[in-house]
């Protein structure tokens, strides 16, 4: 358990204006990297007097309150069970928040979502269980054995009134989802949306009942439903169409959408899908992560989501528009994200972060400009000795552009570095971006280049972009990769000679797989968490539990078997000409440890060299920051010996 000793030294270390890990001289420690984040996830309560957080304590954490005017000391802590935390919170009214829990297995993946919503009172009073699979708990338990299954918040009122939308997925049925309407106080509610149609996010209209059902349903294609007159009907309305807010005057919504696969814009259209407009967009790939004001809630700027992200304004003339175009101008370089407003708008919680930046938290009293710094994700880490991180487009071998983004050692020039490809996990709804990277970080702080690559199969470029990759995965997305490293060869950003590769999850089987498919680009490999057997997906591992994860193996590596075993890395070892270090968590349930003991008996079986690190209790990504530590030191001892020790600055 967290005492409040703790709280206090987490709360003052985070608060902290400079680094407390870097050394003066040297190299960066390793337990800078390791090492995690105390604070984080905050949110202002409608009243502006209170910010809840979720604070971390190696294998444990809590949710915490603060009041504002002295956070000095907590007012309540909810602690989470070892390994669980608190992965989103939401103010259903100024005294009451909804917590949806989720699991953290490992450090590759973000937490999971574990189906489960409890309550709690901001002075810690009245916790009750709302939803989930373990019944029997909570103020109405007796009542609620039909809640085995999995559920979400899928939104709030307009205005907090202690309640909020519930969305569920019941055991058994995996082709209805559900909406309600649930009184967080009392724990009642009542249902006002149901469709036959499994996986579905809703938006709920003015009527308070849903009015859209969306998403990638159980067979893994995507639809979108409108309700008219009580009944669902299926929306012909392009590739991709996702509402997501109802406009302040009742009549219109926005939506991300894309008519053919590419690029998802924000639009707005009226309920009937009249006078569509489009609000915002970006050719190269799609815009998220939409700027909002005070309530009533308008969107006045939504974020590119290639490149060095931007805002594109949707109403610069309104007030909040200007006071993020002012807060800008006073954090240049670094992305500014509103988090929330109070309800009469006059106090906001806003971040600011970069690509050396793991970001910061403040409040702003908007009637005096008055700015009140919080604490920062990462005080240990100093972002004057990070390193850039440049964006920049290149041609894959059969024309299409792609994009990647170069990790530069600080104070070295961009030339004939030695390089670490460094691909993503996924391979399907993940991409890389411009923000801090703490591997890519690391790697650069070590002298390294590090080349990551936005490969077709990833996601913030539309559908299309995404399913290009579907039943590539290793043939067109190694290839993509392979084109990556070239490309920066050709443009003497990378050493030919001085390569590597490195990847977690999806990128530990690219790892293995890239130096298959061009013997004598590399000089060595490490691949962590990966997966090496692509058959083996269907008998092992958490993905093939239920129909959905079922369907989208079938859609993404199919189910032919000499298919799956020609783009295996365990089934191709013999055409493995460089070394190896694999490393890999014993209880990882996402890529499980068979995958790693059969790349291994593989390699031994080719006689190929390799080293080897696993470790207990660790899941998907070892989340230890002492295992982490042993990790990090070596695989730097790995690179250092396969393709000499990284640059250094002069």
């Amino acid at each position: 358990m967290m005492s409040l000793r703790k709280i206090r030294v987490a709360l003052v270390a985070a608060c902290l204006c400079s680094p407390v890990a870097a050394a003066a001289t040297g190299l960066i420690p390793v337990e800078a990297f390791a090492r995690h984040a105390d604070l984080s996830m905050p949110r202002l309560s409608p009243d502006g007097k209170h910010i809840s957080v979720r604070m971390d304590d190696g294998d444990n954490h809590s949710l915490v309150i603060f009041d504002v005017a002295d956070m000095s000391k907590p007012v309540s802590m909810l602690r989470m069970p070892k390994y669980e935390v608190p992965l989103n919170v939401d103010w259903v009214s100024s005294t009451r928040l909804v917590v949806e829990k989720g699991k953290q297995f490992g450090s590759i993946d973000k937490p999971m979502a574990t189906g489960e919503i409890l309550a709690t009172n901001v002075d810690g009073t009245h916790q009750d269980y709302l939803f989930g699979y373990q019944t029997g708990y909570g103020t109405r338990g007796s009542t609620r054995q039909a809640d085995d299954g999995w559920g979400w918040v899928a939104g709030l009122p307009e205005k907090a009134n202690g309640h909020f939308y519930l969305g569920s997925h019941l055991q058994g049925e995996d082709n209805r989802s559900e909406l309600y309407d649930v009184d967080a106080t009392k724990n009642v509610r009542h249902q006002i949306g149901d469709i036959g149609v499994g996986q579905m996010n809703f938006l709920v209209g003015p009527d308070g009942k849903a009015s859209f059902a969306y998403g990638t349903n159980v067979d893994f294609n995507y639809v979108a439903y409108q309700s008219i007159h009580g009944r669902w009907a299926q929306l012909p309305a392009g590739k991709y169409f996702a509402p997501f807010a109802t406009a302040p005057d009742g009549k219109s919504v926005y939506a991300m959408y894309s008519a053919d696969g590419g690029p998802s814009e924000l639009i707005e259209q009226r309920l009937d899908g009249g006078d569509r407009k489009v609000l915002a967009k970006d050719d190269f790939g799609n815009v998220h992560d939409v700027q909002w004001t005070a309530p009533p809630l308008q969107p006045f700027a939504i974020i590119t989501a290639t490149g060095t992200p931007r805002p594109i304004y949707i109403d610069p003339t309104l007030p909040a528009a200007k006071l993020y175009m002012a807060i800008s101008q006073k954090f240049p370089g670094e992305f500014v994200d509103f988090i929330n407003f109070s309800e009469d708008g006059r106090e906001l919680l806003f971040s600011v972060s970069s690509d050396r930046d793991p970001g910061t938290y403040y409040l702003i009293d908007t009637a005096h400009y008055k700015v009140v710094k919080l604490f920062a994700a990462a005080p240990w880490i100093d972002p004057s000795k990070m390193a850039e991180r440049i964006p920049m487009h290149f041609k894959a071998s059969d024309g299409l552009e792609l994009e990647a983004i170069l990790t530069v050692p600080n104070g070295v020039p961009m030339n004939n570095l030695p390089m670490v490809l460094l691909p993503h996990g996924g391979p399907h709804g993940v991409d890389d971006d411009w923000f801090f990277d703490g591997d890519a970080q690391f790697l650069a702080s070590r002298g390294y280049l590090v080349l990551q690559v936005n490969y077709r199969g990833s996601s913030g470029r539309g559908l299309d972009f995404e399913q290009a990759g579907f039943l590539q995965w290793g043939t067109r997305i190694q290839q993509d990769l392979i084109d990556g490293v070239k490309w920066a060869e050709q443009q003497q950003y990378a050493d030919p000679n001085r390569v590597c590769v490195y990847g977690g999850s999806f990128g530990g089987y690219s790892a293995m797989m890239s130096v298959i498919r061009a013997p004598k680009l590399f000089k060595c490999a490490i691949g962590y968490a990966g997966v090496y057997d692509l058959a083996m997906m269907y008998k092992k591992g958490d993905i093939r539990t239920d129909q959905f994860g079922r369907n989208y193996l079938a859609t993404v590596i199919g189910k032919d078997d000499a298919a799956l075993a020609a783009n295996s890395p365990d089934k191709l070892a013999d055409q493995i000409d460089v070394p190896v270090l694999l490393i890999h968590g014993k209880d990882d349930q996402r890529a499980p440890f068979a995958q790693a003991k059969a790349m291994r008996a593989a390699l031994e079986a080719a006689h190929k060299p390799y080293e080897w690190m696993s470790k207990p209790d660790e899941g998907h990504g070892f989340y230890t920051e002492a295992n982490n530590v042993d990790r990090l030191n070596l695989m730097q001892a790995f690179l250092a010996k396969y393709i000499g020790a990284g640059a250094t600055a002069p």
